[in-house]
């Protein structure tokens, strides 16, 4: 087979007419999900595609082939042709998993885990979120990580998902969860997996992950609790932006110092190539149970090492005397007024020894370009989930802080 067959029928896939499908429902939950969603860190692994023609390709020119595909996947949504690279079969995904870096080294995100992994170091990655006020939904464009808003008498629960059909935490397009206090003022982000492997201790009974087959392969075992939001009372109701701070646990303060590293978690605990995937009709029909009790499903996940925690706070706004406002520089990345606007930079002590260049950059920002359209640019050492999560903590109601 030619070199331009190859690249034909590539192309071919990319558009959804190639040779490649699956059968039944799961094939049509498929290809809904790979024109809109980011396509799941698995790929249709069934026997058949194992042994096709794709499968036998001489690895040496199965590398060629996907590493001139990752070099021309620029920007999205093209880039979802890597993901269906991946997709093929066993031998393809192992080849793509070697190429496609991490958003740290290339500034792009390709599969579900690079969500879960810090952004670049020099410059941010830049996304959108819509918010949908019918279904409480918010949309993460870029990445394409859906979250839903569930009220409940003392607290508000955002769940993060991967797709925008399926918010259950049973379910392995779970990726985690922001939880608010009563007042909105204090909310904890919950991570569906600990940000790297010696965060908990194996023996310890909070934080014990069950074996994929001893409960359900769908189940995630346990929430790790992976930061906390403050948001300054405002009992006097002086004029001013909204004043907060993340204390990012699982984030040692030593990541921003030269040399420093964040976690970086490699894929998720799932195992998706040999995921469970219940019939449509199961599905409605069985509630959503969270098999981990309070203590069990939140532990607390320690820095990597020793030393303190990222912590971060907002950039001090300056007031505009002709305009009559705060003002921050956005660099025309928001254009609406807003309280919800803001930039994180991070919060350090003379002992840290953090470069002045480093405290003045900033790691978050969030602003408003529209009635339901926000901006959300991160860079290292936060990660899309992360940064997500921080910027769902703007859009709750919180009547003790203006």
């Amino acid at each position: 087979m030619s070199f331009k067959s190859i690249v034909r029928e590539l192309k071919e896939m990319k558009d959804g007419i190639g040779n490649i499908s699956r059968r039944g429902v799961e094939g049509k939950h498929w290809r809904r999900r790979t024109r809109s969603y980011i396509a799941p860190d698995q790929g249709p692994l069934s026997g058949a595609l194992q042994q096709g023609q794709w499968a036998n390709l001489p690895p040496e020119l199965l590398l060629d082939i996907i590493q001139r595909v990752e070099e021309s996947e620029t920007s999205w949504p093209a880039r979802n042709v890597v993901v269906f690279c991946a997709s093929v079969c066993r031998s393809w995904r192992e080849i793509t998993k070697e190429i496609v870096k991490t958003p740290e080294e290339c500034g792009r995100l390709t599969f579900p885990i690079s969500l879960k992994q810090p952004g670049p170091r020099d410059s941010p990655i830049q996304c959108f979120i819509r918010r949908d006020r019918a279904t409480s939904t918010y949309l993460l464009y870029f990445g394409l990580t859906p979250s839903r808003r569930i009220r409940r008498p003392t607290s508000t629960d955002f769940v993060i998902s991967l797709v925008a059909d399926d918010f259950s935490r049973a379910s392995n397009t779970y990726v985690g969860k922001l939880r608010s206090n009563f007042l909105g003022t204090k909310f904890t982000i919950y991570d569906s997996q600990p940000p790297y492997d010696t965060a908990v201790q194996p023996n310890s009974r909070s934080s014990r992950r069950f074996h994929s087959k001893q409960v359900s392969p769908r189940v995630p075992a346990c929430n790790y609790s992976v930061a906390t939001i403050s948001y300054e009372l405002n009992v006097l109701r002086t004029r001013g932006p909204r004043r907060m701070q993340c204390t990012m646990h699982s984030i040692p303060i030593s990541s921003i110092q030269e040399g420093g590293t964040a976690p970086t978690p490699t894929s998720f605990p799932q195992s998706f190539d040999e995921q469970f995937s219940p019939s449509p009709g199961l599905r409605k029909k069985d509630p959503v149970t969270d098999i981990c009790s309070t203590s069990l499903s939140e532990p607390l996940v320690p820095v990597q090492g020793s030393g303190d925690p990222l912590i971060l706070k907002n950039k001090a706004p300056r007031w505009h005397e002709h305009l009559q406002c705060w003002c921050l520089n956005f660099r025309g990345r928001v254009t609406v007024a807003s309280v919800k606007n803001f930039q994180l930079v991070a919060s350090v002590e003379p002992s840290h020894n953090v470069s002045a260049v480093e405290q003045d950059k900033v790691i978050l920002q969030f602003g408003k370009i529209g009635k339901d359209i926000f901006t959300m640019d991160y860079r290292y050492p936060l990660s899309a989930f992360q940064a997500f999560a921080i910027c769902l903590s703007s859009f709750d109601t919180k009547p003790a802080c203006e």
